[in-house]
């Protein structure tokens, strides 16, 4: 995988796509994208539990994009190195759990568009991850 894609262009790949999906986050919370494509359809119908799911899922997003750019050297973060390595980790297994999520979502556009997306994703994450 090494001999693939460089460290850099995975980490940027993921920056940029960490970035995208934040503002996603927040047109989902503005309601300018629609609900209904979000966690699996199943809270289109409560604003209160989509903002709450929402908010943390963007919260989340901009954590990882911390830990993607400290891996990267864009943030230094001195003796926190080893937490930034088990991050990216963490990041990994988060976007293959997703992988799995959107696959079994009950709307064709989280299986079809989301899951490929998530899983080069997740990818990346692991590009990023076996780099000492």
């Amino acid at each position: 995988m090494k001999k693939m894609i460089s460290v850099k262009v995975a980490g940027n790949i993921l920056l940029s796509s960490l970035a995208l999906l934040a503002v996603f986050h927040v047109l989902v919370l503005l309601n300018v994208v629609p609900s209904t494509i979000v966690w699996g359809g199943q809270v289109a119908g409560s604003p209160t539990i989509l903002l709450a799911l929402e908010l943390i899922a963007l919260v989340v997003t901009l954590f990882f994009v911390d830990v993607v750019a400290a891996k990267l050297g864009y943030i230094q973060l001195g003796k926190f190195q080893k937490a930034t390595k088990i991050g990216v980790w963490l990041i990994f297994a988060y976007l293959i759990l997703n992988t799995v999520g959107n696959l079994a979502a009950h709307t064709s556009f989280e299986s079809l568009i989301f899951a490929p997306i998530t899983l080069f994703l997740a990818l990346c994450a692991l590009r990023l991850a076996i780099e000492p």
